[in-house]
């Protein structure tokens, strides 16, 4: 295993050097005067990231800058990248699906992970067990993410809606204190918030099914990707170093979530026990995963009834800068 992930790292070295040299050549102009890249506590590699600095060294050898902002969660990160105030933005897939589908200019171009990151929660005392149970209930959930996409779907599962419940939108941090205090009677949950009120409140996942978590997805602006490709490219190779880093150094890696994310030692080994980063190259899988939780979407009237989901999803996932990346 560790022979594989120094020849891995051997490989994202060699695609941060080739994509150096493929712009070193570059005419005044083409390329950008600053990058700015988002980090986010659901993402622990931009964490990594931020921390070894691995982009700001190679994009310093071009003159160009790396600026990094905040994302609070999908929603708040596809806001920024709509904006323009990012170029890059970390989501769940299907948020970036809900995005592009209501006109977000973005492609996803790198999985940075593939987590077990969200679950329906209620505190330690309730009595909820059962999805049926949350019928007339209050569940808080922060709209356009994959906690909210969770939520449906396991509505669904059981032939009930969104109608059939009051939902409170509330932003990921203040719907975990909504639901410590009593406010709600269950959270769609993200961690490391949903580890955090395990660990320290006893609160208890009621509702899981890994295989409704779409993956970590890593959004580019499409105007940035189509002016700066080769930037794409070195940001990807970037993320790559990090994410075989933190397969490396699983003791620093979880010391940077805890420092970053000011967690426990417990919260953040419990959720990094549920991220997986075996996979970074985006495709076919994703496509699946991400069209099958738009379907419930359309069903339930957060995306437009007439949307063609797989053809926006095929406009979304664009593999061909991490494919490169990987071939140099």
């Amino acid at each position: 295993m560790k022979r594989t992930i120094l020849k891995l790292a051997g490989f994202a070295a060699l695609a941060l050097a080739a994509s150096a040299f493929g712009t070193g050549c570059s005419k005044q102009g083409s390329k950008p005067e600053i990058v700015k890249v988002d980090f986010a506590y659901y993402n622990p590699i931009s964490l990594v990231l931020k921390d070894k600095k691995f982009l700001e060294e190679e994009l310093a050898k071009d003159g160009v800058k790396v600026e990094w902002i905040h994302s609070l969660g999908s929603n708040k990160s596809l806001e920024l990248l709509n904006s323009k105030s990012s170029d890059f933005g970390s989501t769940a897939g299907v948020a970036a699906l809900i995005g592009k589908a209501n006109g977000n200019p973005i492609k996803s171009v790198y999985v940075y992970s593939k987590p077990e990151w969200t679950a329906l929660v209620v505190r330690a005392d309730s009595k909820i067990t059962k999805v049926e149970e949350l019928k007339g209930q209050k569940v808080a959930v922060t709209r356009g993410t994959d906690p909210h996409v969770f939520l449906l779907r396991a509505l669904d599962k059981v032939g009930l809606t969104e109608k059939d419940i009051e939902l409170v939108p509330l932003q990921h941090p203040d719907g975990k204190n909504a639901l410590e205090k009593g406010d709600v009677a269950a959270w769609a949950g993200l961690d490391p918030l949903m580890a955090t009120a395990e660990v320290d409140k006893g609160a208890r996942l009621f509702f899981r099914d890994p295989s409704l978590n779409t993956y970590g997805v890593l959004n580019v602006r499409e105007e940035f990707a189509t002016k700066y490709p080769k930037y794409v490219e070195k940001v990807i190779a970037a993320y790559e170093k990090a994410r075989l880093w933190a397969l490396a150094n699983p003791a620093e890696y979880k010391q940077i979530l805890v420092r970053e994310a000011k967690l426990n030692d417990a919260v953040a080994a419990k959720v990094l026990e549920r991220t997986d980063l075996s996979d970074p190259v985006i495709g076919d899988k994703q496509k699946t995963t991400i069209s099958a939780a738009g379907d419930v979407l359309k069903k339930s009237g957060v995306i437009k009834p007439e949307t063609d989901v797989p053809g926006v999803v095929n406009s979304l996932i664009d593999p061909q800068y991490v494919l490169r990346v990987f071939k140099k």
